[in-house]
C-alpha cells in the first residue's frame, strides 16, 4: 500500500468510525480479508485519480479494484443502521 494515500494521521481519525470486521467463518473461511486501511487506500486512489474501480492497480494500492467499492458499500450500509455497531 502506498503510504501517501492513507497517512497515519488520517487513519487515526477514520479507524474509530469504521464498523468492526465481520467474524470469519470457521468452516470454509475463504480468503483473508484485506485490511480496512488498504481498502480505504483504494477508495482514496479512485477519488484522487478519477479512474474507474476496475482500473485500480492492485500492485500500487494493495487490493484489487473490486474490493474497495465493496468495502465502501459495506461501510455505508453499516452507517445506515447505527444501532448495529458503536464507534
Amino acid at each position: 500500500m502506498r503510504a501517501d494515500l492513507v497517512p497515519d494521521d488520517l487513519w487515526e481519525r477514520v479507524a474509530p468510525l469504521l464498523p468492526p470486521a465481520p467474524e470469519r467463518r470457521r468452516r470454509y473461511p475463504g480468503r483473508l480479508r484485506v485490511s480496512d486501511r488498504v481498502a480505504l487506500a483504494g477508495v482514496m486512489y479512485v477519488l484522487g485519480t478519477g479512474v474507474a474501480w476496475r482500473d485500480v492497480p492492485a500492485e500500487a494500492v494493495g487490493c484489487p479494484g473490486v474490493t474497495a467499492p465493496r468495502r465502501l458499500r459495506d461501510w455505508t450500509e453499516a452507517e445506515a443502521d447505527p444501532l448495529e455497531w458503536t464507534p
